[in-house]
């Protein structure tokens, strides 16, 4: 079952000398139903760009996006609701609410979708626990390392248990422990829960982890890499740009 699929998708930007900037030219994909796709490309080949359209963050774009068969309208109010219902983000810019707890902080996607209280606590404490992060419970963000800080924002990302997780970079700048075992539990999560799992990555591990590679280059899908057919520790010499 397609979960996130974009037809023909088309941004452009417009620059100060009036000239028209095409970011993304006719692009199109599907991420499967419990499938982890790696997104890579080149600095400017649009990785970004195609994330928030997916994500629903940009409207200003022309073609289509579905979410869970549902093709997604441009009003705000649609949009909002689609992504607040169905998406969990894992974005750098997507911070942590610096007055919540880290319970706090991972319960509110529940809360803004009217979970019963009872059944919230019950769940932030499942996910917790399979994140590591039990004894942080009453901790705030600016208590924790930027390494628990990730795994707060994953935590809160799948906890409505959503249809399609987006992430931008989420282990951009951790040494190589922290990042293979965030890798291991964005991956880990997104096949128990049966999301459809879309990340941008510049992390060759990151990209090894995952069940297929989109190749993005010059605004255009270049290539899609199903690792299955390739061994994963020559992942790197498969990427046209070794990523």
């Amino acid at each position: 079952m397609f979960v996130i699929e974009f037809q023909r998708i088309q941004k452009n930007y417009h620059l100060v000398d009036n000239c028209i900037h095409d970011v993304l030219k006719g692009v199109d994909g599907l991420i499967n139903q419990g499938e982890v796709v790696a997104l890579c490309g080149p600095s400017g080949s649009g990785k970004s760009s195609l994330l928030n359209i997916c994500s629903l963050l940009d409207n200003n774009y022309k073609g289509r996006v579905i979410i869970d068969g549902e093709a997604v309208t441009k009003t705000s109010e649609f949009a909002i609701d689609i992504r607040r219902k169905k998406i969990g983000l894992i974005y750098p810019s997507f911070s942590l609410v610096t007055a919540y707890t880290v319970f706090e902080n991972i319960e509110f996607p529940l809360i803004i979708n009217h979970v019963a209280e009872d059944k919230r606590r019950s769940r932030v404490l499942e996910m917790m626990a399979n994140l590591g992060l039990e004894k942080y419970e009453n901790y705030r963000p600016d208590q924790l390392s930027d390494e628990v800080r990730r795994r707060v924002v994953v935590a809160r990302a799948f906890i409505n248990r959503p249809v399609a997780v987006i992430a931008d970079e989420p282990v951009a700048d951790l040494n190589s422990c922290e990042a293979l075992c965030l890798i291991d539990l964005i991956t880990k999560l997104g096949k128990e829960l049966r999301s459809a799992v879309l990340i941008a990555t510049c992390n060759v591990e990151l990209a090894a982890s995952c069940d297929r590679i989109i190749h993005l280059q010059d605004g255009h899908v270049v290539e899609h890499v199903p690792l299955a057919s390739i061994q994963r520790r020559k992942v790197a010499e498969a990427l046209p740009w070794g990523i």
